[in-house]
């Protein structure tokens, strides 16, 4: 019972109340607060440590494991066998030392010299029977041993003549072992002659107060409190045995009441130097299993960007299917991870030289390998690291200039209506073959009804989205992708290297379902990456280094944000990958678009003008673009459902419509000047158009 105290208020429910009231004034009696007959929650959890180790049942592990082994063992054995020879003539001669060694030490042995000491001090003290009985042992001792050595040397003796006599050449064998034998004894400490094949560097094995140590100087106060009183008084204590995880070890513990793991992750550095490991190699992290005070801390032996990683199981062989999970990566202890690039909008963001267009690729990859889908690749940096997917695109361009975007466009418009005609297409078709209202692998499969899976990837997505002609419809066109597409069985993929509301839309962003954040300046690029309170939370890319290439933070794809490091597939092996993806989709019957030279229609797409021009009545010579918008989405809603007044300043603006003040009245009957545009601008706009298209 603790001495924790409280000043009842009123009588518990099964206490009578008392007979007589106290009197004014008079202090009420404290009652304990904690009932001793209070029952226990009944409530126990155990957790079975795994019978064989996590590497015996992982083939994945197993055979990095084994890898590691046998190619240790192998360079060990090509090491030492290459210098067998002159590891003999150093042995060989060093041997005359060894055996005057071995005669000094045979005959220390021999005559009790190690006991000398013992006599020396029973003489020195006069205690005779002490020296007797030390006389006594050396006696029987150094007969016991005279009599070993003369044995050993007659029948030693005796043995190497058998030997000359009847095998000559096993006597030559056995004075050779005898020469290195007595070389090896000969060998300085300090100086021996095999010597190992790898040198080791110090590396200091992870203890509890080691940890303890390095989260003392994290500078938290109340985790100072805790080390200096012993832990358990504030709750903090170590749940496990610290253990060697992967190529690592894995320290669990629980932090002080009210210290949350994500006050750890936010001093890594700190506590990287207190581990005394690289920055790289510390990864604090929450266990989503237990409570909000667990802390994960994973110190591995190499920095996360130093581990060898294994290869992309993908390079050299096999398919794809976009609604399975597939390996793009590992995490911090060199595990799979996997993506499952169906049903989701993918955002993908950094600074630059990070990593993110490799990311993009390798997704894009994977898409490559599932001979059912169409890839529209659009690199707006215009250096050509989308290139290598050419041969398997529907639609690809790379560059900025007017011609780029436009071409971009008219693709975009086609997916536009391909968006339009597969909502049709489900439909219409029975709740048998689509219960959910979505693409399933069986309708994607079937060719006739054309809802196979489309994957569309923007890198350096902020180019189109801020063009002043054609920005604000492809943001309209890309927003709706990534709102409807994934059921529709459309990915979007963006990618930037700017991310803003301007470089990606509020309506990508928060649509988003699979998130990859490298490495980001401040919290406001991170949350618009990973989601809105992900910095809060401790879900922080800032801590990532400028070493730290093609490390991210995963969002979307399990319960829990989570670090990996995608594969790296560098320019040479994506073409590999590409080769055997054309084969695939040769054999299936699905080269198109661009793979076959042909470009997308420039008839499909939205009027804005003359969508503009028929929702402003004949009667109106000017609007608000407010209301502008407002009609638009009556007349259209799947193109302009979203559009603001702001958006048709925008889409206007190229045809040289300007905005200005407009006097209207609000719905209440109040008059007043708000922006908007003439209708006579916009039908000299549309006249203008016209004339251009002609002449051309």
């Amino acid at each position: 019972m603790t001495d924790t105290t409280i000043a009842p208020t009123a009588a518990p429910p099964s206490t009578p109340a008392p007979a007589v009231p106290e009197e004014p004034g008079t202090p009420s009696t404290p009652v304990p607060v904690d009932n001793p007959k209070l029952p226990a929650p009944g409530v126990t959890e155990e957790k079975r440590r795994p019978i064989l180790p996590a590497w015996l049942k992982d083939r994945t592990e197993f055979a990095a494991t084994a890898r590691h082994a046998s190619g240790r063992l192998g360079y060990a054995s090509l090491y030492h066998g290459v210098r067998l020879p002159w590891y003999g003539v150093q042995l060989a001669a060093m041997s005359p030392r060894g055996a005057c060694r071995f005669a000094a030490e045979t005959n220390r042995w021999l005559w009790d010299r190690e006991a000398a000491p013992l006599r020396g001090h029973a003489v020195r003290t006069e205690d005779v029977d002490e020296y007797l009985h030390l006389a006594r042992l050396r006696g029987n001792r150094v007969r016991l041993r005279g009599l070993v050595v003369m044995t050993a040397a007659v029948f030693g003796t005796g043995f190497a003549l058998w030997l000359y006599v009847m095998a000559p050449a096993y006597l030559w064998a056995f004075a050779a072992g005898a020469v290195l034998t007595m070389g090896y004894f000969g060998q300085q400490p300090d100086a021996p002659v095999i010597g190992p094949a790898v040198m080791r560097t110090d590396l200091q094995k992870l203890t509890g107060t080691i940890v303890l140590r390095a989260l003392d100087s994290i500078g938290n106060a109340k985790i100072s409190a805790a080390v200096k009183k012993g832990g358990d008084m504030n709750g903090m204590r170590f749940t496990s045995e610290i253990t060697r995880d992967g190529p690592g070890y894995r320290a669990d513990l629980d932090l002080p009441y009210g210290v949350v793991p994500e006050d750890v992750m936010e001093q890594r550095q700190a506590l990287a130097s207190g581990l005394r490991r690289k920055l790289g190699c510390v990864w604090p992290s929450g266990d989503p299993t237990e409570h909000e005070g667990r802390l994960i801390l994973w110190v591995g032996d190499k920095p996360m960007n130093e581990t060898s990683k294994p290869p992309w199981p993908l390079l050299k062989d096999g398919q794809v299917d976009l609604f399975k999970p597939v390996v793009f990566g590992n995490d911090q202890r060199m595990r799979d991870i996997m993506v499952t690039l169906m049903f989701a909008s993918v955002v993908i963001g950094s600074i630059p030289r990070m990593g993110k267009t490799f990311l993009l690729r390798l997704l894009m990859l994977i898409a490559a390998l599932d001979p059912r889908a169409a890839l529209y690749a659009f690199d707006f940096k215009g250096t050509g690291d989308l290139g290598p997917l050419e041969p398997v695109c529907h639609r690809y361009r790379s560059g900025e200039d007017d011609e780029d975007l436009e071409y971009v466009v008219h693709a975009m418009r086609e997916l536009k209506e391909e968006l339009r005609r597969r909502a049709k297409v489900i439909r219409n078709l029975p709740k048998s073959r689509c219960p959910e209202s979505k693409v399933t692998p069986a309708l994607a499969s079937d060719k006739s009804l054309g809802l196979h899976p489309i994957v569309v990837g923007f890198d350096e997505c902020q180019v189109p989205f801020e063009h002043e002609k054609y920005g604000a419809e492809l943001e309209s066109i890309a927003t709706d992708l990534a709102k409807r597409g994934p059921a529709l069985g459309i990915v979007g993929m963006f990618a930037t290297q700017r991310p803003d509301a301007k470089s990606l839309p509020p309506g990508i962003s928060a649509n988003a379902v699979l998130r990859f954040c490298l490495k980001v300046m401040g919290h406001t690029a991170n949350d618009m990456v990973l989601g809105t309170g992900a910095y809060k939370a401790g879900i922080r890319a800032t801590m990532f280094t400028r070493s730290d290439r093609g490390i991210c933070w995963m969002s979307g794809e399990g319960d829990d944000p989570v670090i990996a490091a995608s594969a790296f597939v560098d320019g040479p092996g994506a073409e590999v990958v590409v080769a055997r993806a054309r084969q695939l989709r040769e054999d299936y019957g699905n080269v198109t678009g661009h793979a076959l030279g042909e470009g997308p229609s420039a008839t499909i797409g939205m009027d804005v003008l003359g969508d503009v021009l028929k929702v402003m009545k004949a009667t109106e010579k000017a609007l608000w673009c407010e209301r502008i918008a407002a009609r638009l989405a009556e007349l259209r809603p799947d193109t302009y459902g979203e559009w603001k007044g702001e958006n048709v300043t925008v889409a206007l603006k190229p045809w040289s419509v300007r905005t200005g003040q407009v006097w209207g009245q609000t719905d209440e009957g109040e008059g007043k000047n708000r922006r908007g545009i003439e209708r006579a601008d916009v039908a000299a706009a549309i006249a203008r158009r016209e004339a251009d298209r002609l002449a051309a």
